[in-house]
């Protein structure tokens, strides 16, 4: 076909477009591969420029060439290059566009939508700062070999909302500097899009297969789709080209899996093809991307800066960014019945209720946040239904409400619970509030009251103490003031509350409602209380009430009572202290005989004091044969303090033997036999 502006035929332009390019290259004086290194082009780029049988140049390669050439005017070899391509006697150029003329929302890359507190526009889709980890070096090496002249393939593998995406588009920068066009094939369908015009790809043209399932995997037209992509990487006439592509793990495994022995294989191009070429996408930010991404939202990208308020302890920034905007949806188009559960949840984490939600307690929160009209529409399973809703998850495998197996604790064993030992798990299922929702919850919904259902479901289904003190000054601050009452009567296991009326009670003089207040605090693993009774009944010098105190903390596993008790008498001059202190250390502490040995000691009765130094010796506790050892030597006592360094190494203390011998070369210069025995100055 003739071009009527240029009176050239595709043919004729191209033989002409080459004509003065050779013409240029000789006036210029250069060779061809000094021309590659001042343009930036690749060497076989520029060597197809001039080749007689090889492909049109793209726009930008003869762009390129022309500057440094000084090839004028650039816009009639332009026109030449267009019909030389097609594209100026009614041909299809092509498939794509500039890069520069994509947004990456259109490519798939998930939007990050507003911050918490709302800031962006309405419908507006925003991006964060881009954090580059490790795939990223791999994947600008690739870039790399593509501006150079070089075809390459490579597929990101790694979970839903990992990054994988936003990582290609990153990538791909470089080349929109440079004219590269981007072809995403999706219409009428991915992988009929892909067959029909690969075969047309040219050369500077990214190939954009985001979710390549859709295309490899196809059962119909994947191996195809395969064997044409292979076609288009190793024509050298086609190129450059680069193809990305992102995949989950578990497409991934199907497509490379080798076939068994008589079995059909109906992945061996598509496996062919991966062989070498794919990148796995981590996660999780390490601490590396975590510090980076930290700089960034210090340095004021608001979106970082939210997500990490979120993310931060596992490291899931990108499935919390894409998952937001999801989950807002779900929130604000579910149905009825699920949003009211949502508020529900909403309402239970904002008001101070633990990460696990009691299902019982959810379904029955929710009525009172459902209208008239909706309430009365409900069908008997709304509530199966409404959490089935809720369960399916967006991207990042985030869903509105989960339900969760809470991890069994892990801890030493021991005479009793400690105060902070979370209750036995709930007889029925819990859930989780996603982290994203709850922190909107508490911004969107922190000036409003929870209905009536919410605090009988409360008072009626939950049962940690914390739970229902939290909700108790909740009720309390918002004038609810008979659910207060009510949930603080059901709040009989809140130890803190316990500890704080024991001790009132102790006061203002009423010590029988005290004590049994404190035994049931510690009944619940804090033992607080009856420690500090006994210290302000020893204050008072009821040694004996203390005392008996003291002996209860004991028994519920906490032995400070006791030491102190056993030293206060000593300091009074009472020695039967020392029977207080062996109780203690019955109960693992051994501080208290230490004490006392060391206090018999400097009262110059070696003999109790050693006696109690065994004691503790025996309960696991050596340091005090060491420190009486120590005072023997330093007041002379040499065999004293030998016997007590040798007994401690006989219960294992190693550092006293070490100490005895270094004690004997500084009190007897002359040197020690083998056994330790001071050698005589005369042999």
């Amino acid at each position: 076909m003739h071009d009527e502006r240029t009176g050239h035929t595709p043919d004729s332009a191209l033989s002409e477009l080459r004509r003065r390019l050779e013409g240029g290259l000789a006036r210029a004086g250069l060779k061809k591969t000094d021309l590659a290194a001042r343009t930036g082009l690749g060497r076989t780029t520029v060597q197809l420029a001039f080749q007689a049988d090889g492909p049109v140049p793209s726009a930008q390669t003869l762009t390129a060439l022309a500057s440094a050439l000084r090839l004028r005017p650039v816009e009639e070899l332009l026109a030449l290059q267009r019909v030389a391509a097609g594209g100026g006697n009614g041909e299809r150029p092509g498939p794509g566009r500039p890069i520069g003329q994509w947004d990456p929302h259109g490519l798939e890359v998930h939007p990050a939508g507003t911050t918490q507190d709302g800031s962006g526009l309405p419908g507006q889709q925003l991006l964060p700062s881009y954090v580059p980890r490790e795939h990223d070096l791999i994947l600008a090496e690739v870039v790399r070999e593509a501006q150079q002249g070089h075809s390459r393939l490579l597929v990101l593998v790694g979970e839903s909302s990992t990054g994988k995406t936003r990582a290609c588009w990153e990538a791909v920068q470089p080349l929109a500097e440079q004219g590269w066009r981007l072809w995403h094939p999706f219409d009428p369908t991915r992988a009929e899009a892909a067959l029909e015009d690969l075969h047309r790809v040219g050369p500077h043209t990214v190939v954009w297969l985001n979710e390549a399932h859709h295309y490899l995997g196809d059962l119909t037209a994947g191996e195809r789709i395969a064997a044409a992509v292979h076609h288009l990487l190793t024509s050298p006439q086609r190129g450059p080209v680069l193809v990305l592509g992102t995949l989950w793990p578990d497409y991934f495994k199907q497509y490379t899996a080798l076939p068994t022995p008589s079995a059909p294989d109906p992945h061996s191009r598509v496996r062919e093809l991966l062989a070498g070429r794919t990148v796995s996408v981590p996660d999780a930010f390490d601490s590396r991307a975590l510090a980076a991404a930290t700089a960034l939202a210090e340095g004021g990208d608001r979106l970082l800066a939210d997500a990490l308020t979120r993310a931060r302890a596992d490291g899931r920034l990108t499935q919390d960014l894409a998952g937001g905007p999801a989950l807002l949806e779900r929130y604000h188009t579910g149905s009825p019945a699920a949003k009211a559960l949502l508020e529900a949840a909403i309402d239970a984490r904002r008001l101070g209720v633990g990460l696990h939600l009691p299902q019982a307690f959810l379904t029955d929160a929710a009525p009172d946040y459902l209208h008239d009209t909706d309430w009365n529409q409900l069908t008997d399973d709304w509530a199966e239904r409404a959490y089935a809703e809720l369960a399916k998850q967006v991207h990042g495998k985030q869903a509105p409400l989960s339900r969760v197996t809470p991890r069994p604790q892990r801890r030493p064993p021991g005479p009793s619970t400690p105060a902070d030992a979370p209750s036995p798990p709930s007889a029925g299922p819990v859930f989780r509030l996603a982290d994203y929702l709850d922190q909107y919850g508490r911004t969107t919904r922190r000036h409003l009251c929870p209905p009536a259902s919410f605090s009988h479901a409360s008072h009626t289904h939950l049962t940690r103490p914390d739970d229902l003190d939290n909700l108790t000054r909740a009720a309390k601050g918002r004038h609810r003031l008979q659910w207060a009452h009510h949930l603080r009567a059901a709040n009989h296991g809140n130890t803190h509350a316990l500890v704080r009326q024991a001790l009132l009670a102790e006061r203002v003089g009423d010590r029988e409602a005290a004590e049994a207040l404190a035994r049931q605090a510690a009944d619940h693993g804090n033992t607080h209380a009856l420690v500090r009774l006994a210290e302000m009944r020893a204050e008072a010098r009821d040694r004996e009430a203390a005392e008996a105190l003291a002996r209860q903390a004991a028994a519920h596993g906490n032995t400070h009572a006791l030491v102190r008790q056993a030293l206060w008498r000593k300091t009074a001059g009472n020695w039967e202290g020392e029977t207080l202190a062996r109780q203690a250390a019955d109960h693992g502490n051994t501080y208290a005989l230490a004490c006392l040995a060391l206090m018999r000691g400097e009262a110059g009765d070696w003999e109790g004091a050693e006696a109690l130094a065994v004691q503790a010796a025996d309960h696991g506790s050596t340091e005090a044969l060491v420190r009486l050892a120590w005072m023997r030597e330093r007041s002379g006592d040499r065999e004293g303090a030998k016997t007590l360094y040798r007994q401690a190494a006989d219960y294992g203390n190693t550092d006293a033997l070490y100490l005895h011998v270094k004690a004997l070369k500084r009190l007897w210069p002359y040197g020690l036999d083998p056994d330790g025995t001071p050698t005589p100055p005369w042999q």
